[in-house]
């Protein structure tokens, strides 16, 4: 297991222990959103857009971002045929159905992805770019980075559940854009409102197209963790706006914020499509129905990851994933409330870490002026990593710590009393 993915699980582990949770309820479904200029990049609209969350089928827009981009350097043409492996075949629903030892179209491929969200269809064109799922993973990651996202990284190529494949709306605003800039040939595919496989006509999932002035895409996604996820884009007067919600409760509501939202930003009055305020916080309770909309990628929900086949090393994943707010504490576990402190990545090598303490408190003087530098040796496995942590804190101040710290770019989590090893 490779030294990047045991840092990143450490710090997995080290949120869900401070905060009482397990690793993957610490990632649990968070509400954001962003609206952006498409042209500019300016943000008209940021509700909690850093919150890192899981992307869901918004991961496959990267799927098809790499594969525009080999149908561009000729490593790809639309009509060559794709072969299916087993893991293809395996792959849970939704799906085109698949069976292994079959071939597939790269271009009804593409048309898989963009409307029926198909998971079998993602790893067709993964394996045929990367050899396999896990190779493709790593290169989707490396041009994350590329890209400016910072905060994600990605395991899989369809999105199904995976607790260390994480984004957040800001990402995936940085993605929506990077398609259309870089690949407008192709971005009407996902204005594509169905087509037909197997003799069956399949629908988009995006059923917001159909009755938002001005939208043509571009992705829907769900999964329990994530929630109801959305990344879009419309155009009216001559002005494009992109638009990403994540962690809706429903498929109608994360539809109706998005519409909202994008009115918002288009200086245009709330039609009354959601009954909170525009600006207010997007809605975090949990619906176990899914508002009448049962081909949303719900069938993307498991109880349970999928069992991963291959190696998950990805050079291209930074030392320590930042980690997701934890939830409020109960209490300071005995009113220890100068005990907390932060963590500020997971190391190698100890002068790393060293190092990594020495830059957050730069750039957040005042809030950790008083705090204890420490870098603690813990071993992964047969690895060992070092936690860079400033501590001897309370909780709003680490806290404090951590806003303007990833603010600035800066890997950063709480740490609690209870998590001090």
């Amino acid at each position: 297991m490779g030294r990047h993915l045991l840092a990143a699980a450490a710090l997995l582990g080290m949120v869900a222990a401070g905060s009482g949770l397990s690793a993957a309820e610490a990632l649990a479904a968070k509400a954001a959103a962003i609206v952006v200029d498409a042209r500019t990049g300016q943000v008209l609209i940021d509700q909690d857009a850093d919150a890192i969350t899981h992307p869901a089928s918004l991961t496959k827009m990267m799927t098809l971002y790499l594969t525009f981009d080999a149908l561009e350097d000729g490593r790809l043409t639309l009509d060559q045929q794709l072969p299916v492996s087993s893991w293809a075949e395996s792959m849970t629903p939704t799906k085109l159905g698949l069976r292994a030892g079959q071939t597939l179209k790269v271009e009804t491929a593409i048309l898989g992805l963009v409307t029926k969200s198909a998971n079998d269809a993602a790893v067709v064109l993964a394996e045929a770019l990367g050899g396999t799922e896990s190779r493709f993973a790593e290169m989707m990651t490396r041009k994350a980075r590329e890209l400016g996202m910072r905060h994600t990284v990605y395991r899989n190529a369809s999105g199904l559940p995976n607790m260390e494949q994480v984004t957040t709306a800001r990402d995936y605003s940085y993605l929506s854009r990077a398609l259309m800039r870089d690949h407008a040939k192709y971005y009407p595919y996902f204005s594509r409102r169905n087509f037909v496989y197997g003799g069956r006509t399949l629908a988009n999932h995006n059923h917001l197209m159909s009755r938002y002035e001005g939208m043509d895409g571009i992705k829907t996604g769900y999964t329990v963790a994530s929630g109801f996820n959305l990344a879009a884009s419309a155009v009216r007067d001559g002005r494009r706006l992109v638009g990403v919600v994540l962690g809706g409760k429903s498929a109608v509501s994360r539809d109706n914020r998005m519409a909202a939202l994008l009115d918002q930003a288009f200086g245009r009055p709330n039609r009354g499509r959601d009954d909170a305020p525009v600006m207010a916080s997007l809605d975090t309770t949990r619906s176990d129905a899914i508002d009448g909309e049962g081909d949303d990628d719900d069938e993307e929900v498991e109880v349970k990851a999928k069992p991963v086949r291959a190696s998950l090393q990805t050079a291209a994943v930074p030392a320590a994933i930042p980690a997701a707010p934890t939830r409020e504490e109960k209490s300071t576990r005995g009113g220890n409330a100068s005990h907390w402190g932060v963590q500020v990545g997971a190391f190698s090598s100890k002068a790393a870490g060293n190092k990594a303490v020495s830059q957050a408190v730069k750039q957040a003087p005042f809030l950790l002026r008083t705090a204890k530098a420490s870098v603690v040796e813990a071993k992964t496995g047969k690895d060992t990593v070092y936690r860079a942590r400033l501590t001897g804190m309370d909780e709003k101040d680490a806290r404090k710590a951590c806003a303007v710290l990833t603010k600035h770019g800066h890997h950063c989590v709480a740490v609690s009393p209870g998590e001090r090893g």
